[in-house]
Protein backbone atom coordinates (compact mmCIF):
# COMPACT_ATOMS: atom_id res chain seq x y z
CA UNK A 1 0.00 0.00 0.00
CA UNK A 2 1.38 3.05 -0.73
CA UNK A 3 0.47 6.71 0.69
CA UNK A 4 -0.49 9.39 -1.40
CA UNK A 5 1.72 12.92 -0.50
CA UNK A 6 -0.07 15.50 1.81
CA UNK A 7 1.27 18.62 3.61
CA UNK A 8 -0.19 19.93 6.78
CA UNK A 9 0.39 23.78 7.16
CA UNK A 10 -0.50 24.79 10.93
CA UNK A 11 -0.29 27.70 12.58
CA UNK A 12 0.01 27.78 16.16
CA UNK A 13 1.62 29.24 19.14
CA UNK A 14 -0.21 32.55 19.29
CA UNK A 15 0.02 35.38 21.58
CA UNK A 16 -0.35 39.39 21.24
CA UNK A 17 1.11 42.06 23.68
CA UNK A 18 0.05 45.53 23.19
CA UNK A 19 1.61 48.64 24.61
CA UNK A 20 -0.23 50.61 27.62
CA UNK A 21 -0.66 54.70 26.28
CA UNK A 22 -0.60 56.67 29.34
CA UNK A 23 -3.87 58.17 27.76
CA UNK A 24 -5.30 55.55 25.68
CA UNK A 25 -8.24 56.87 23.34
CA UNK A 26 -11.63 56.25 24.41
CA UNK A 27 -12.47 53.40 20.97
CA UNK A 28 -9.48 51.15 22.01
CA UNK A 29 -10.39 47.80 23.65
CA UNK A 30 -8.26 47.03 25.83
CA UNK A 31 -7.74 43.64 25.39
CA UNK A 32 -6.95 42.87 29.29
CA UNK A 33 -10.82 42.37 29.96
CA UNK A 34 -11.91 41.47 26.12
CA UNK A 35 -10.80 38.52 24.42
CA UNK A 36 -8.84 38.68 21.13
CA UNK A 37 -9.35 36.79 18.09
CA UNK A 38 -7.63 36.55 14.80
CA UNK A 39 -8.99 34.80 11.03
CA UNK A 40 -6.65 33.02 8.98
CA UNK A 41 -7.10 32.87 5.04
CA UNK A 42 -4.97 30.59 2.34
CA UNK A 43 -6.21 31.86 -0.91
CA UNK A 44 -8.94 29.56 -2.00
CA UNK A 45 -9.39 27.55 1.27
CA UNK A 46 -11.73 28.19 3.70
CA UNK A 47 -11.46 31.12 6.11
CA UNK A 48 -10.31 29.70 9.80
CA UNK A 49 -10.69 31.57 13.06
CA UNK A 50 -8.97 31.07 16.60
CA UNK A 51 -8.29 32.64 19.86
CA UNK A 52 -5.25 34.75 20.34
CA UNK A 53 -3.83 34.68 24.46
CA UNK A 54 -2.82 38.25 25.47
CA UNK A 55 0.12 38.39 27.20
CA UNK A 56 -1.33 41.21 30.45
CA UNK A 57 1.13 44.19 30.73
CA UNK A 58 3.32 42.91 34.20
CA UNK A 59 4.54 40.27 31.47
CA UNK A 60 4.89 43.27 28.98
CA UNK A 61 8.01 44.46 30.14
CA UNK A 62 10.82 45.81 27.26
CA UNK A 63 13.65 44.07 27.28
CA UNK A 64 17.18 45.19 27.84
CA UNK A 65 19.08 46.78 24.94
CA UNK A 66 19.99 44.33 22.88
CA UNK A 67 17.80 41.67 24.50
CA UNK A 68 15.11 39.94 21.93
CA UNK A 69 11.50 39.83 23.07
CA UNK A 70 10.56 37.08 25.57
CA UNK A 71 8.87 34.14 23.72
CA UNK A 72 5.13 33.68 24.91
CA UNK A 73 4.08 31.93 27.58
CA UNK A 74 2.83 28.46 26.73
CA UNK A 75 -0.40 28.69 25.36
CA UNK A 76 -3.64 26.75 27.39
CA UNK A 77 -5.02 25.68 24.50
CA UNK A 78 -3.52 23.17 22.02
CA UNK A 79 -0.60 24.68 20.13
CA UNK A 80 -2.13 24.32 16.88
CA UNK A 81 -4.93 27.04 16.50
CA UNK A 82 -5.23 26.46 12.66
CA UNK A 83 -4.53 23.56 10.23
CA UNK A 84 -4.77 23.60 6.09
CA UNK A 85 -4.44 20.21 4.66
CA UNK A 86 -3.10 20.21 1.50
CA UNK A 87 -3.04 17.04 -1.17
CA UNK A 88 -0.41 16.67 -4.14
CA UNK A 89 -3.41 18.87 -6.17
CA UNK A 90 -3.48 21.61 -4.20
CA UNK A 91 0.30 21.65 -3.45
CA UNK A 92 0.33 21.79 -7.26
CA UNK A 93 -2.06 24.57 -7.91
CA UNK A 94 -0.72 26.97 -4.63
CA UNK A 95 2.82 26.25 -6.21
CA UNK A 96 2.17 27.42 -10.10
CA UNK A 97 3.56 30.43 -10.99
CA UNK A 98 1.27 32.65 -12.75
CA UNK A 99 1.88 36.11 -14.24
CA UNK A 100 -1.90 37.16 -12.72
CA UNK A 101 -1.54 36.12 -9.13
CA UNK A 102 1.63 37.15 -6.86
CA UNK A 103 3.41 36.06 -4.55
CA UNK A 104 1.76 33.09 -2.26
CA UNK A 105 0.88 34.21 1.32
CA UNK A 106 -0.69 33.61 4.68
CA UNK A 107 -2.95 36.44 5.64
CA UNK A 108 -3.71 36.81 9.58
CA UNK A 109 -6.46 39.37 10.53
CA UNK A 110 -6.06 40.13 14.41
CA UNK A 111 -8.82 41.52 15.73
CA UNK A 112 -9.58 42.79 19.66
CA UNK A 113 -13.12 42.48 21.21
CA UNK A 114 -15.48 39.46 21.84
CA UNK A 115 -16.04 36.85 18.26
CA UNK A 116 -19.64 37.00 16.68
CA UNK A 117 -21.83 40.03 15.46
CA UNK A 118 -24.04 42.11 16.54
CA UNK A 119 -26.87 44.00 14.68
CA UNK A 120 -25.35 42.68 11.56
CA UNK A 121 -21.98 44.06 12.31
CA UNK A 122 -19.08 42.56 13.74
CA UNK A 123 -18.12 42.69 17.43
CA UNK A 124 -14.30 42.98 17.07
CA UNK A 125 -11.81 45.84 16.40
CA UNK A 126 -9.58 45.07 13.48
CA UNK A 127 -6.30 45.80 15.22
CA UNK A 128 -4.05 44.71 11.65
CA UNK A 129 -3.25 42.86 9.44
CA UNK A 130 0.02 40.36 8.81
CA UNK A 131 0.97 38.35 6.01
CA UNK A 132 3.43 35.37 6.14
CA UNK A 133 5.44 34.30 2.78
CA UNK A 134 4.85 30.79 1.92
CA UNK A 135 6.96 28.88 -0.07
CA UNK A 136 5.40 25.29 -0.37
CA UNK A 137 8.04 23.70 -3.37
CA UNK A 138 9.20 20.61 -1.80
CA UNK A 139 7.27 20.40 1.50
CA UNK A 140 5.36 16.92 0.75
CA UNK A 141 9.01 15.71 1.14
CA UNK A 142 11.28 18.40 3.97
CA UNK A 143 9.43 20.14 6.91
CA UNK A 144 9.67 24.33 6.59
CA UNK A 145 9.40 26.46 9.04
CA UNK A 146 8.17 30.22 7.68
CA UNK A 147 8.22 32.24 10.65
CA UNK A 148 8.53 32.23 14.31
CA UNK A 149 8.90 34.87 16.45
CA UNK A 150 6.98 38.02 16.92
CA UNK A 151 5.65 40.35 14.04
CA UNK A 152 4.51 44.01 14.31
CA UNK A 153 0.92 44.57 13.89
CA UNK A 154 -1.17 47.69 13.79
CA UNK A 155 -0.60 51.30 14.18
CA UNK A 156 2.14 52.73 16.05
CA UNK A 157 0.81 53.88 19.41
CA UNK A 158 1.94 57.32 21.60
CA UNK A 159 4.97 55.25 22.62
CA UNK A 160 6.30 55.16 19.17
CA UNK A 161 5.69 51.19 19.25
CA UNK A 162 2.89 48.74 18.00
CA UNK A 163 1.51 45.62 19.06
CA UNK A 164 2.91 42.79 18.12
CA UNK A 165 1.37 39.47 17.19
CA UNK A 166 3.62 35.82 18.31
CA UNK A 167 3.23 33.41 15.84
CA UNK A 168 4.53 29.69 14.39
CA UNK A 169 3.95 29.12 10.81
CA UNK A 170 5.11 25.48 9.71
CA UNK A 171 4.53 22.99 6.84
CA UNK A 172 4.97 19.03 7.61
CA UNK A 173 4.89 15.96 5.27
CA UNK A 174 1.83 13.78 6.21
CA UNK A 175 1.14 10.98 3.91
CA UNK A 176 -2.22 9.01 3.50
CA UNK A 177 -3.98 6.21 3.17
CA UNK A 178 -6.47 7.49 0.51
CA UNK A 179 -9.96 5.15 -0.04
CA UNK A 180 -13.11 5.40 -1.78
CA UNK A 181 -16.07 3.30 -1.58
CA UNK A 182 -17.59 1.75 -5.15
CA UNK A 183 -20.99 2.77 -3.67
CA UNK A 184 -23.36 3.44 -1.44
CA UNK A 185 -22.11 1.46 1.93
CA UNK A 186 -25.77 -0.19 2.08
CA UNK A 187 -25.23 -1.41 -1.82
CA UNK A 188 -22.59 -3.55 -0.32
CA UNK A 189 -19.56 -1.75 -2.26
CA UNK A 190 -15.87 -2.51 -3.14
CA UNK A 191 -13.17 -0.24 -1.00
CA UNK A 192 -10.56 1.16 -3.74
CA UNK A 193 -7.11 2.28 -2.41
CA UNK A 194 -6.38 5.96 -4.41
CA UNK A 195 -2.80 6.62 -5.78
CA UNK A 196 -2.85 9.44 -8.14
CA UNK A 197 -4.94 8.00 -11.40
CA UNK A 198 -4.54 4.11 -9.65
CA UNK A 199 -7.77 2.51 -8.06
CA UNK A 200 -6.77 -0.64 -6.46
CA UNK A 201 -9.63 -3.18 -4.58
CA UNK A 202 -8.39 -3.58 -1.24
CA UNK A 203 -11.81 -4.31 0.76
CA UNK A 204 -15.13 -5.43 0.33
CA UNK A 205 -18.27 -4.42 2.05
CA UNK A 206 -21.49 -6.65 3.42
CA UNK A 207 -24.23 -4.59 4.74
CA UNK A 208 -27.14 -7.20 5.98
CA UNK A 209 -29.77 -6.55 8.58
CA UNK A 210 -29.92 -8.29 11.90
CA UNK A 211 -33.33 -8.65 12.95
CA UNK A 212 -34.91 -10.60 15.69
CA UNK A 213 -35.71 -13.26 13.29
CA UNK A 214 -32.34 -13.98 11.79
CA UNK A 215 -29.93 -12.57 15.20
CA UNK A 216 -29.19 -16.77 16.00
CA UNK A 217 -27.33 -16.47 12.24
CA UNK A 218 -24.56 -14.30 13.28
CA UNK A 219 -21.20 -15.77 14.11
CA UNK A 220 -20.30 -16.76 17.69
CA UNK A 221 -17.45 -14.25 18.13
CA UNK A 222 -19.33 -11.31 16.89
CA UNK A 223 -22.48 -12.18 18.52
CA UNK A 224 -20.41 -12.45 21.70
CA UNK A 225 -19.26 -9.08 21.70
CA UNK A 226 -22.01 -7.39 20.78
CA UNK A 227 -24.12 -8.93 23.64
CA UNK A 228 -21.04 -7.78 26.02
CA UNK A 229 -21.52 -3.86 24.63
CA UNK A 230 -25.49 -4.83 25.41
CA UNK A 231 -24.56 -3.94 29.50
CA UNK A 232 -24.17 -0.36 28.00
CA UNK A 233 -27.69 -0.21 26.77
CA UNK A 234 -29.53 -1.52 29.89
CA UNK A 235 -31.17 1.91 30.60
CA UNK A 236 -32.90 1.90 27.59
CA UNK A 237 -34.81 -0.59 28.20
CA UNK A 238 -35.59 -4.10 26.49
CA UNK A 239 -37.15 -4.53 22.58
CA UNK A 240 -40.74 -5.42 24.08
CA UNK A 241 -40.29 -1.71 25.67
CA UNK A 242 -39.29 0.11 22.73
CA UNK A 243 -41.58 1.98 20.22
CA UNK A 244 -42.80 -0.45 17.38
CA UNK A 245 -40.74 2.50 15.15
CA UNK A 246 -37.47 2.49 14.96
CA UNK A 247 -34.44 1.91 12.97
CA UNK A 248 -32.28 -1.17 13.91
CA UNK A 249 -30.11 -4.32 12.96
CA UNK A 250 -28.07 -2.49 10.40
CA UNK A 251 -24.77 -4.04 10.29
CA UNK A 252 -22.08 -3.89 8.27
CA UNK A 253 -18.97 -6.34 7.82
CA UNK A 254 -15.51 -5.09 6.10
CA UNK A 255 -13.54 -8.11 4.37
CA UNK A 256 -10.21 -8.10 2.85
CA UNK A 257 -9.53 -9.57 -0.40
CA UNK A 258 -9.12 -13.16 0.76
CA UNK A 259 -12.33 -13.02 2.45
CA UNK A 260 -11.31 -12.38 6.12
CA UNK A 261 -13.94 -10.84 7.78
CA UNK A 262 -11.60 -7.84 9.24
CA UNK A 263 -13.65 -4.87 10.91
CA UNK A 264 -17.19 -4.44 11.39
CA UNK A 265 -19.99 -1.69 12.05
CA UNK A 266 -22.78 -2.89 14.03
CA UNK A 267 -26.01 -1.03 15.41
CA UNK A 268 -26.12 -1.59 18.76
CA UNK A 269 -28.38 1.19 19.71
CA UNK A 270 -31.81 1.64 17.37
CA UNK A 271 -32.52 4.76 16.28
CA UNK A 272 -36.10 5.83 17.31
CA UNK A 273 -37.67 8.54 17.49
CA UNK A 274 -38.21 11.26 20.29
CA UNK A 275 -41.89 11.18 22.09
CA UNK A 276 -44.20 13.21 20.19
CA UNK A 277 -41.80 14.20 17.08
CA UNK A 278 -40.48 12.65 14.19
CA UNK A 279 -36.88 12.66 15.07
CA UNK A 280 -33.44 10.97 16.96
CA UNK A 281 -32.96 13.60 19.37
CA UNK A 282 -29.38 14.05 21.37
CA UNK A 283 -30.80 13.05 24.41
CA UNK A 284 -31.31 9.28 23.24
CA UNK A 285 -28.85 8.97 20.33
CA UNK A 286 -28.59 5.54 18.03
CA UNK A 287 -25.12 3.95 18.76
CA UNK A 288 -22.72 1.81 16.59
CA UNK A 289 -20.21 -0.33 17.74
CA UNK A 290 -16.91 -0.43 15.68
CA UNK A 291 -15.12 -3.96 15.77
CA UNK A 292 -11.88 -5.10 14.05
CA UNK A 293 -10.34 -8.49 13.85
CA UNK A 294 -7.28 -10.10 15.57
CA UNK A 295 -6.40 -12.53 17.35
CA UNK A 296 -8.71 -14.88 16.14
CA UNK A 297 -11.75 -12.81 18.23
CA UNK A 298 -13.74 -9.65 17.75
CA UNK A 299 -12.63 -6.92 20.03
CA UNK A 300 -14.66 -3.30 20.28
CA UNK A 301 -12.70 -0.67 18.83
CA UNK A 302 -14.49 2.52 18.90
CA UNK A 303 -18.48 3.49 19.63
CA UNK A 304 -20.52 6.40 17.60
CA UNK A 305 -23.40 8.16 18.36
CA UNK A 306 -25.54 9.70 15.90
CA UNK A 307 -28.83 12.28 16.23
CA UNK A 308 -30.70 15.00 14.42
CA UNK A 309 -30.45 18.22 15.79
CA UNK A 310 -33.27 20.71 16.20
CA UNK A 311 -33.30 24.38 15.37
CA UNK A 312 -31.82 26.25 12.33
CA UNK A 313 -28.81 24.18 11.66
CA UNK A 314 -31.31 21.04 11.41
CA UNK A 315 -28.12 18.48 11.02
CA UNK A 316 -26.85 15.78 12.08
CA UNK A 317 -25.01 15.09 15.56
CA UNK A 318 -22.32 12.63 16.16
CA UNK A 319 -19.63 11.53 18.66
CA UNK A 320 -17.06 9.50 18.04
CA UNK A 321 -14.96 7.85 21.33
CA UNK A 322 -12.49 5.07 21.18
CA UNK A 323 -12.68 2.22 23.47
CA UNK A 324 -9.61 1.25 25.83
CA UNK A 325 -8.38 -2.44 25.51
CA UNK A 326 -9.35 -3.47 28.98
CA UNK A 327 -8.60 -7.17 28.12
CA UNK A 328 -12.16 -7.50 27.14
CA UNK A 329 -14.21 -5.73 29.43
CA UNK A 330 -16.15 -2.82 28.74
CA UNK A 331 -16.53 -1.08 31.71
CA UNK A 332 -13.12 1.82 30.73
CA UNK A 333 -15.08 5.16 29.75
CA UNK A 334 -14.40 5.56 26.00
CA UNK A 335 -12.31 8.70 25.01
CA UNK A 336 -14.07 11.19 22.81
CA UNK A 337 -11.81 11.20 19.54
CA UNK A 338 -14.50 13.64 17.97
CA UNK A 339 -17.76 15.76 18.63
CA UNK A 340 -19.78 17.62 16.03
CA UNK A 341 -22.30 18.64 13.68
CA UNK A 342 -22.90 17.77 9.75
CA UNK A 343 -25.51 19.14 7.71
CA UNK A 344 -28.11 16.99 6.82
CA UNK A 345 -28.77 18.64 3.35
CA UNK A 346 -24.96 18.78 2.28
CA UNK A 347 -22.85 16.52 3.88
CA UNK A 348 -19.50 17.33 4.84
CA UNK A 349 -16.47 16.30 6.21
CA UNK A 350 -15.83 13.96 9.71
CA UNK A 351 -12.28 14.76 10.83
CA UNK A 352 -10.08 12.99 13.87
CA UNK A 353 -7.70 15.66 14.21
CA UNK A 354 -5.76 15.55 17.54
CA UNK A 355 -3.96 18.77 17.75
CA UNK A 356 -5.40 21.55 14.96
CA UNK A 357 -7.43 23.61 17.89
CA UNK A 358 -10.39 25.86 18.43
CA UNK A 359 -9.84 26.62 14.40
CA UNK A 360 -9.44 23.27 12.47
CA UNK A 361 -12.13 24.51 10.00
CA UNK A 362 -12.80 20.83 8.98
CA UNK A 363 -15.69 19.51 11.82
CA UNK A 364 -18.14 22.10 10.04
CA UNK A 365 -19.17 22.92 14.43
CA UNK A 366 -16.82 22.23 17.55
CA UNK A 367 -13.68 21.68 16.91
CA UNK A 368 -12.24 17.95 17.39
CA UNK A 369 -11.07 17.68 21.13
CA UNK A 370 -7.12 18.80 21.50
CA UNK A 371 -6.17 16.46 23.82
CA UNK A 372 -3.17 14.23 21.69
CA UNK A 373 -1.79 13.16 25.19
CA UNK A 374 -4.11 9.97 25.93
CA UNK A 375 -2.57 7.14 25.64
CA UNK A 376 -4.59 5.39 22.74
CA UNK A 377 -2.56 2.46 20.91
CA UNK A 378 -2.90 0.40 18.16
CA UNK A 379 -3.73 -3.44 19.00
CA UNK A 380 -0.75 -5.43 18.48
CA UNK A 381 -0.85 -7.15 14.14
CA UNK A 382 0.92 -8.18 11.55
CA UNK A 383 2.42 -4.91 11.18
CA UNK A 384 2.78 -5.64 7.47
CA UNK A 385 2.73 -1.86 6.09
CA UNK A 386 5.92 -1.58 8.32
CA UNK A 387 4.72 2.21 9.90
CA UNK A 388 4.81 2.62 13.69
CA UNK A 389 5.71 0.56 16.50
CA UNK A 390 2.95 -1.08 18.73
CA UNK A 391 2.40 -0.47 21.20
CA UNK A 392 4.50 2.78 21.67
CA UNK A 393 2.39 4.54 18.78
CA UNK A 394 -0.60 7.02 19.61
CA UNK A 395 -3.36 8.93 18.54
CA UNK A 396 -2.00 12.10 17.94
CA UNK A 397 -1.94 14.88 15.04
CA UNK A 398 -4.61 14.16 11.98
CA UNK A 399 -6.04 10.75 12.08
CA UNK A 400 -8.35 10.80 9.34
CA UNK A 401 -11.39 12.56 7.36
CA UNK A 402 -14.20 10.79 5.38
CA UNK A 403 -16.56 12.89 3.42
CA UNK A 404 -20.35 12.15 4.11
CA UNK A 405 -22.84 12.79 2.29
CA UNK A 406 -25.74 14.67 2.64
CA UNK A 407 -29.53 13.81 2.34
CA UNK A 408 -30.31 15.06 -1.33
CA UNK A 409 -26.57 13.84 -2.61
CA UNK A 410 -26.74 11.14 -5.68
CA UNK A 411 -23.33 10.58 -5.70
CA UNK A 412 -22.79 7.58 -3.42
CA UNK A 413 -19.38 7.31 -2.93
CA UNK A 414 -17.68 8.29 0.36
CA UNK A 415 -14.09 8.60 0.24
CA UNK A 416 -11.81 8.98 3.43
CA UNK A 417 -8.37 9.86 3.87
CA UNK A 418 -6.52 7.80 6.68
CA UNK A 419 -2.71 8.88 8.26
CA UNK A 420 0.16 6.57 7.58
CA UNK A 421 1.33 6.76 11.33
CA UNK A 422 -1.77 5.40 12.40
CA UNK A 423 -2.07 2.52 9.53
CA UNK A 424 0.28 -0.50 11.09
CA UNK A 425 -1.81 -3.41 8.86
CA UNK A 426 -5.10 -3.67 6.91
CA UNK A 427 -7.08 -4.29 9.79
CA UNK A 428 -6.31 -0.91 11.15
CA UNK A 429 -7.24 0.03 7.86
CA UNK A 430 -10.69 -1.81 8.12
CA UNK A 431 -11.56 -0.39 10.93
CA UNK A 432 -11.29 3.27 9.90
CA UNK A 433 -13.16 1.94 6.60
CA UNK A 434 -16.26 0.59 8.82
CA UNK A 435 -16.34 3.90 11.37
CA UNK A 436 -16.89 5.79 7.59
CA UNK A 437 -19.37 3.43 6.50
CA UNK A 438 -20.98 3.90 9.79
CA UNK A 439 -21.27 7.66 9.87
CA UNK A 440 -22.49 7.80 6.13
CA UNK A 441 -25.32 5.19 7.33
CA UNK A 442 -25.97 7.51 10.35
CA UNK A 443 -27.35 9.92 7.57
CA UNK A 444 -30.05 7.63 7.03
CA UNK A 445 -30.69 6.65 10.17
CA UNK A 446 -31.18 9.80 11.13
CA UNK A 447 -33.70 10.91 8.58
CA UNK A 448 -36.57 11.91 9.75
CA UNK A 449 -39.37 9.46 10.23
CA UNK A 450 -42.15 10.75 8.04
CA UNK A 451 -39.35 10.10 5.37
CA UNK A 452 -38.98 7.04 3.03
CA UNK A 453 -35.97 5.57 3.18
CA UNK A 454 -33.86 4.24 -0.12
CA UNK A 455 -34.74 0.58 -0.62
CA UNK A 456 -31.75 -1.23 0.68
CA UNK A 457 -32.12 0.00 4.10
CA UNK A 458 -35.78 -1.18 4.38
CA UNK A 459 -36.84 -4.46 5.12
CA UNK A 460 -40.20 -5.61 3.35
CA UNK A 461 -42.32 -5.10 6.66
CA UNK A 462 -41.50 -1.51 7.27
CA UNK A 463 -40.29 0.77 3.97
CA UNK A 464 -41.33 3.96 6.20
CA UNK A 465 -39.09 4.42 9.18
Amino acid sequence: MDPCPFVRLTVGNLALKIPVASKPARSVVHPSSTPCFCKIKLKNFPLQRAVVPHISPEQNASPPDGQPSPAPPPPQAPTNAAAFHLSKADLDRLVAKSIFSGKLHLKISVYTGRRGATCGLSSGRLLGKVYVPLDLAGTESRACVFHNGWIPVGKETGKGCSAEFHLNVKAEPDPRFVFQFDGAPECSPQVFQIHGGIRQPVFTCKFSFRSTGDRNQRSRSLQSELTGARSWLSSFGSERERPVKERKGWSITVHDLSGSPVAAASMVTPFVPSPGSDRVSRSNPGSWLILRHGDSTWKPWGRLEAWRERGSSDGLGYRFELIPDTNGGMSAAGIVLSESTLSSSKGGKFVIDLGSGEASGWNNGRATPGNSASPVCSPKSSGDFGYGLWPYCVYRGFVMAASVDGEGSTSGKPSLEVSVQHVNCSEDAAAFVALAAALDLSMDACRLFSQRLRKELCQDRDLIG
